[in-house]
C-alpha cells in the first residue's frame, strides 16, 4: 500500500511537472494567468493554477489598509478577511460575553456586589485590527509559497490578453476578474452626512455608538444589528418588508423576527428611509415614510452590494455586463463573453459566499490548465447567517421545494435549548427552530431531504455537517435510522418523526394569489 501511494504521489508530481514544462514551452505571453483581485476567490484560483497545474501566474491587488472610517478596498484577503466575514465574526463572538456573564447567575455564579463588566472598545478594535493584519500577511505568504507573483496596484484590462498595472502593460493567456463587490448607500437626502456608514466603516468605528439605526433587512443588516445590540447599543432595524431576510424560508424569517424583538432590538418593519438630517447636538435625525423620527449617533446602510465591474476596462474589450446590476455575465465554467477572460466570486453575483468563490477559483484553474473543464456546483450550498441567534440553511425553502417537486412534507420543531432550562431568564430569546423538507410519497424523488433550516445556537456548525448529508442525497429514512447524540440540540434532526404539514405546488400558487389580492 505504501509503495502504491508513493507511485501515485510521484505520478501527480510528474503530471504537474509535465504540465509546467508544456506550458513553458507553449508560452507566448508574460503569464499563463493574470488575476485582478486578491480576495478569497482570486487568491485560491491563482494558487491552484500555479501549484497544482504549473502555470505561471501573477495577481494584482491594491495596497492593504486597515479599514478606517473612510472606504477602503485594498489588501490581500479581500472583503471576507479585511472588511467582512472575519472581523464581523470576531465582533459577534465578543458581543455574547455580556449575556454569558448574565446567564452564569442561573448556574450559581455571582460577581461581587456593585461590580459590572466594562467594555473597552478601543482594545476590541486593536485586537481585531491585529488579527486582520496577521491574516493579510498569511495570504501574501500563501501566494509566495505557490509561486504566484503579487503585483501591488490598480489593474485594468486593455485587450483580451493584456492588463495594465501602474502604467506597465502585461500579457497573459488568460485573465481572471475577481474584483468582488462593495457596499452601497441609498441616495436619500442626508446620506452623505458624517456618521452615515456602510458595513465597512461600521467595523472600524472609533467609538461605540449609543444609538444606531441599521437600514436593511438582509443578512448583513440582521448580523450587525445583533452584534451592536449585544455590546449594549440601542439598535433600530428598519426595512421595507414585513419580515427580514427576503429569499429565506418563511418560518425562519418570522422566527428570527420574533427573537430579535424579544432580545430588545427595535424593529421597524414596513418602513422606508426618507431622509437624514444633522441635529444641533451633533446627532443624526433619521426619518421614515411612516413618520418615525430617531435621534441617533450613526446610521448604517446594509441595503445591498454592487459588483466592482466598473473602471476595470471590461466593457471596452467586449466583456458583457448585466445592464441593471453591473455583474459580469459568465457561463457554467465562469468564462465571460470574451474567451480568454474568466470571472469568479462576488463580481459575478452568483452566490456571494467566500467558500463559493473558493470553489469557483479551483474549478476555473482546472478548466484552464487541468485538461478537464469543471463546472462549479452551486446546488445545496450550506450557509449561515450570524444573527443572534444564528441561522443555518441548506437546500430549498418550503415554497421552492413545493414548486420544484410538486409536494413536500414539512417536519418542524421549536424548543427551548437545554442550557436555558436553568434560570437564565433568556429561554424565549434563544428558542430553537429546526425544519426539514422531504419530497412527498408519490412524487419523483420521494423521501429525499431537499431543505434543512435552523434558527438557534450553533446553527452554522450543525449545517456544515448536514450539508454533506444533503450533497450525498440523504433521505428522511437515513436521518431516522441515525442514532442521535444525547443530550444535544443536534439529535433533534434524527428524532423528528411527526409531520407538521404537507405543502403542494397548488398551495403555494393559491397563497401567492391571496397575497396579491390582499
Amino acid at each position: 500500500a505504501g509503495r502504491r501511494h508513493r507511485r501515485q504521489a510521484a505520478g501527480v508530481a510528474w503530471r504537474g511537472l509535465r504540465s509546467a514544462v508544456t506550458l513553458a514551452a507553449e508560452r507566448e505571453y508574460d503569464y499563463d494567468l493574470f488575476t485582478i483581485g486578491g480576495g478569497s476567490g482570486g487568491v485560491r484560483g491563482s494558487r491552484w493554477a500555479a501549484s497544482q497545474h504549473g502555470a505561471k501566474v501573477a495577481l494584482a491587488e491594491l495596497p492593504f489598509a486597515i479599514v478606517s472610517t473612510k472606504l477602503t478596498q485594498g489588501g490581500l484577503g479581500g472583503t471576507c478577511v479585511i472588511r467582512g466575514c472575519v472581523p464581523k465574526k470576531l465582533f459577534i463572538y465578543g458581543s455574547h460575553f455580556h449575556e454569558e456573564i448574565a446567564d452564569a447567575a442561573g448556574y450559581g455564579w455571582t460577581l461581587p456586589q456593585g461590580v459590572e463588566p466594562e467594555l473597552d472598545w478601543q482594545k476590541l478594535l486593536r485586537a481585531k485590527n491585529a488579527e486582520v493584519t496577521r491574516l493579510n500577511g498569511i495570504y501574501k505568504r500563501l501566494l509566495d509559497g505557490a509561486g504566484v507573483e503579487h503585483v501591488e496596484g490598480y489593474a485594468r484590462v486593455v485587450d483580451p490578453h493584456t492588463v495594465e498595472v501602474n502604467g506597465k502593460r502585461i500579457t497573459s493567456k488568460y485573465i481572471c476578474v475577481a474584483t468582488g463587490g462593495r457596499a452601497t448607500v441609498l441616495p436619500i437626502p442626508g446620506s452623505d452626512l458624517r456618521g452615515v456608514l456602510t458595513s465597512d466603516e461600521a467595523l472600524a468605528l472609533p467609538q461605540q455608538p449609543k444609538k444606531l439605526v441599521v437600514v436593511g433587512g438582509g443578512y448583513i443588516a440582521v448580523e450587525f444589528a445583533g452584534y451592536f445590540h449585544g455590546y449594549g447599543t440601542e439598535v433600530h432595524l428598519v426595512f421595507r418588508g414585513d419580515l427580514p431576510l427576503r429569499g429565506f424560508d418563511e418560518d425562519v424569517r418570522s422566527h428570527l423576527l420574533e427573537l430579535m424583538r424579544s432580545r430588545g432590538i427595535h424593529v421597524h418593519a414596513g418602513e422606508n428611509p426618507l431622509a437624514i438630517e444633522q441635529a444641533a447636538d451633533g446627532q443624526l435625525l433619521f426619518k421614515t415614510d411612516k413618520g418615525t423620527e430617531l435621534a441617533v449617533d450613526n446610521v448604517m446602510f446594509a441595503t445591498g452590494r454592487v459588483p466592482n465591474s466598473k473602471d476595470v476596462g471590461l466593457e471596452g474589450v467586449g466583456v458583457e455586463l448585466d445592464p441593471r446590476s453591473g455583474k459580469v455575465l459568465v457561463d457554467e465554467y465562469s468564462r465571460t463573453s470574451v474567451e480568454s477572460i474568466f470571472a469568479i466570486g462576488d463580481v459575478t453575483d452568483r452566490i456571494q459566499l467566500t467558500p463559493v468563490a473558493l470553489m469557483e477559483g479551483m474549478a476555473m484553474a482546472r478548466t484552464m490548465f487541468g485538461g478537464e473543464p469543471v463546472k462549479p456546483d452551486h446546488e445545496n450550498v450550506p450557509s449561515a447567517v450570524f444573527s443572534q441567534p444564528p441561522i443555518g440553511t441548506c437546500g430549498l425553502t418550503e415554497e421552492e421545494a413545493a414548486r420544484k417537486y410538486g409536494s413536500v412534507d414539512v417536519y418542524m420543531t421549536k424548543f427551548k435549548p437545554m442550557k436555558h432550562t436553568m434560570p437564565t431568564d433568556r429561554g424565549e430569546q434563544e428558542k430553537i427552530l429546526m425544519k426539514m423538507l422531504v419530497v412527498s410519497d408519490g412524487f419523483e424523488g420521494a423521501g429525499r431531504v431537499v431543505g434543512l433550516h435552523m434558527v438557534g445556537a450553533e446553527a452554522g456548525e450543525m449545517m456544515q455537517g448536514l450539508g454533506v448529508a444533503m450533497k450525498a442525497g440523504a433521505k428522511k429514512s437515513d436521518f431516522d435510522s441515525t442514532v442521535g447524540i444525547h443530550p444535544t440540540a443536534a439529535e433533534e434532526w434524527c428524532t423528528m418523526r411527526t409531520k407538521t404539514r404537507t405543502t403542494t405546488a397548488e398551495d403555494v400558487g393559491a397563497a401567492k394569489k391571496e397575497k396579491v389580492a390582499a
